[in-house]
């Protein structure tokens, strides 16, 4: 493919209406579904309304062995509720992680007769809003250029969360880990979140949980990277399509509310994080920043990290801090330098940069 001109950031002028989407777009919904049947069945609940704005919209729900009954209950659901015409079940045998599952579908949309002209990654834990994807197919067909849109993503609270990202580098791991006014302020154009604007975007990154690509961008940029079991997927498939030459854009007009960490727990700061997050951030600045820019970015995350912990023991800071999952420190850099001892006696491969 070759290089492709950024839209025009008068995408969208202030009062103006989205365009109708084309009757020729077809949109595939795809839901990996992990012991989380209930948020399924109220996200089939917000998307079956919207259906009729859209030509053969179909929704495939990818179950990645839940192994809870999950699969009898969405399949009651579906037919109780009159959705198996348009949603469908597909139970995988084994749970590889989100990209995987997300592959499982984008497989099947490709190899359909009729291929999806888009396909929207969907998280259980979403609820669309009336027109969310309609604003982002009409978006996409009036943007040839974009290969990625994402959706502005609510809060439970009702406020708008920051869904247009910067890539993780290790001056963001600084900015991020000290929790300082003074650093977030020097080193603001390298917060991975930036503050939030009104206005459709361009950006390094959007978030999975709604994230529509276009299929021809797929096709250059290829499938998810299943070495990523969960986190830090879409970063990687983003900045590996903007690296094939298709834009990434945010698109505010298209509403989802977000349960983030409904559906993994990620954010319960009485919990220790998984491994797989710590797994998934050391494989991004590996592939995207070789093996020195993952050893900076953890240096320059204890750099900031000490700052936090000495200011939050002496008690120096006027700002709320953010409160930590369980032993967040440890697990970082211990988990990295048992995989930086294994690459360096030859007992682990990293991801290729």
């Amino acid at each position: 493919m070759g290089a492709h001109r950024l839209p025009s950031a008068l995408s969208h002028p202030e009062g103006s209406t989205a365009v109708a989407p084309s009757t020729r777009s077809r949109t595939w919904v795809l839901i990996v579904n992990y012991r989380t049947a209930e948020l399924v069945v109220d996200s089939l609940r917000a998307l079956a309304p919207q259906r009729d704005a859209l030509a053969g919209c179909v929704v495939k729900i990818l179950d990645n062995a839940s192994h809870d009954g999950s699969v009898d209950s969405l399949r009651a659901a579906i037919a109780r509720e009159g959705w198996s015409d348009w949603a469908e079940l597909i139970p995988l045998e084994e749970n590889r992680g989100f990209a995987a599952g997300n592959n499982a579908g984008i497989r099947l949309a490709m190899a359909a007769a009729d291929p999806a002209d888009y396909l929207l990654l969907l998280n259980p834990d979403t609820v669309m809003r009336p027109g969310a994807i309609a604003e982002l197919v009409a978006f996409m067909d009036a943007h040839p250029t974009v290969g990625i849109a994402g959706a502005a993503l609510e809060t439970p609270s009702g406020e708008l969360d920051r869904s247009a990202h910067r890539a993780p580098s290790a001056l963001s791991e600084l900015e991020s880990s000290a929790q300082l006014a003074l650093v977030t302020r020097l080193l603001r154009r390298h917060a991975v979140s930036p503050p939030r604007s009104d206005a459709a975007h361009s950006c390094d990154w959007v978030s999975g949980a709604c994230m529509m690509i276009r299929r021809e961008a797929i096709e250059d940029t290829g499938l998810m990277d299943e070495g990523f079991f969960l986190y830090f997927e879409e970063v990687d498939y983003c900045c590996r399509a903007r690296a094939a030459g298709w834009a990434v854009w945010y698109v505010p007009e298209s509403r989802v509310l977000h349960l983030e960490g409904a559906s993994t727990g990620i954010r319960s700061v009485a919990r220790r994080r998984p491994g797989y997050w710590f797994d998934s951030r050391r494989r991004y600045f590996v592939k995207h920043h070789g093996i020195r820019g993952w050893i900076w970015a953890d240096l320059l995350w204890t750099v900031g990290r000490t700052t936090y912990l000495l200011r939050r023991t002496l008690r120096l800071s006027r700002r709320s801090i953010t409160a930590d999952p369980k032993w967040l420190t440890l697990d970082l850099l211990g988990r990295d330098f048992v995989a930086l001892l294994s690459l360096l006696t030859g007992k682990s491969h990293a991801p290729h940069h």
